[in-house]
């Protein structure tokens, strides 16, 4: 736990990155591995994950990021792109998933299937959508903390425009929107904020015991 808190400590929002530095595939593979294996409500996942490495969408997203230059200098950029709508398929299909891993009769999972529609389906679009787009944000909190232990820089953003994202990554065609994004990659020298204390709330500040 000591390394992890460690690690914790060592991570910043990094504002520039080295561009000739790039992950290794084994190492992008337990970040990706990481955001898989994240908590989301019910287990649904009810996102998809766009990993971009090409150089000339980065461009056309950086302009769409208000000029961020971590858009094209990290060595991958992860956009986060939650479902905009939730309907009984999705929840049929999930229960599928669990049958097939689990090795149980679709029947005995009706329950948890209707139990979930129930909840699920009265929920006007916009609350789906609001619901939907904080689940990316578990995935998220997992990518920086799995990047940590890697000693690799990560730099959560919210500063897109969202709708120009969708249209460069064909994302509405999908039913997805893009909620949430982070910067991959390894810090540049010249970036003088990764050496800045880490600021953050006391203990006492933050927490309340009731």
């Amino acid at each position: 736990m000591s390394t992890l808190l460690d690690n914790l400590n060592w991570r910043y929002a990094t504002k520039k990155y080295d561009a000739t530095k790039k992950i290794s595939a084994a190492d992008l593979n337990t970040i990706k591995e990481a955001v898989r294996l994240s908590a989301s409500s019910y287990g649904l996942q009810l996102y998809k994950v766009i990993i971009v490495e090409n150089p000339e969408i980065r461009k056309k997203l950086k302009e769409a990021a208000y000029g961020q230059t971590q858009i094209t200098d990290a060595s991958q950029i992860f956009v986060f792109a939650s479902q905009t709508t939730v309907d009984d398929s999705h929840i049929d299909g999930y229960i599928q998933n669990i049958s097939k891993i689990r090795n149980v009769p679709a029947e005995a999972l009706s329950g948890f299937g209707d139990y979930m529609k129930g909840a699920i389906t009265p929920m006007s679009d916009d609350t789906k959508k609001i619901w939907t787009a904080k689940q990316t944000y578990i995935a998220l909190g997992n990518l920086l903390s799995a990047a940590a232990e890697l000693k690799i820089d990560a730099t959560p953003m919210e500063g897109f425009n969202p709708a120009a994202f969708n249209e460069i990554l064909g994302l509405d065609k999908l039913g997805l929107t893009a909620s949430v994004i982070a910067a991959v990659g390894y810090r540049h020298t010249e970036d003088d904020t990764q050496h800045y204390l880490k600021v953050r709330k006391s203990q006492e500040e933050l927490f309340i015991t009731i």
